[in-house]
């Protein structure tokens, strides 16, 4: 009879146990869980933060969400831009069709009624053509076309101001 008092005895106690080691468990589950989902939160805000700091323009001025900017069209209406590339020796001449968003709110640049100011066009247009003319043949590579492109943005900011170009779009490229 002793004996069936210590089993009886022994059955509550190894339960508790049980009862224990499975609440632990979830404790480290949930503990687990919650250090996850921080993690990823972290992750996902510093890219979304490199990200936004990779779209900023030089001087910090261009933002990655903005306005509507004007659409203007670089070069002759019909042609675009004709230019000789590579070098004076090269005999490589790029045909392109460019097309810059413009800040609407730079009235120094962009008139009332959404054209260019004379003495901007001028610049963009000196600025372009020094860019294409300097750069080497190889740049002009359809997997380095984005690099072109945001080279193209950087000095036309430099020249124009901070902020006063937000993208340049290639509508034709021909490099004969």
């Amino acid at each position: 009879m002793a004996d069936e008092e210590k089993a009886a005895e022994a059955a509550p106690a190894a339960e508790p146990k049980k009862k224990s080691l499975i609440i632990l468990i979830a404790v480290l589950v949930v503990v687990g869980l919650a250090l996850a989902a921080g993690i990823a939160l972290f992750v996902s805000q510093k890219m979304l933060a490199d990200v936004t700091s990779d779209q900023m323009g030089s001087g910090g001025s261009d933002m990655r969400f903005h306005d509507t900017g004007v659409f203007i069209k670089i070069g002759d209406p019909k042609e675009g831009i004709l230019v000789n590339v590579g070098g004076p020796r090269s005999n490589k001449f790029l045909k392109m069709g460019l097309v810059l968003e413009m800040n609407p709110n730079k009235k120094d640049i962009i008139t009332e009624a959404g054209a260019l100011q004379p003495i901007a066009d001028t610049k963009i247009l000196d600025t372009t053509m020094q860019f294409l003319r300097s750069t080497k043949l190889e740049d002009f590579d359809a997997t380095k076309q984005d690099e072109l492109k945001k080279q193209l943005k950087d000095q036309l900011n430099a020249e124009l101001g901070g902020g006063s170009v937000y993208d340049v779009y290639i509508t034709s490229f021909l490099l004969q």
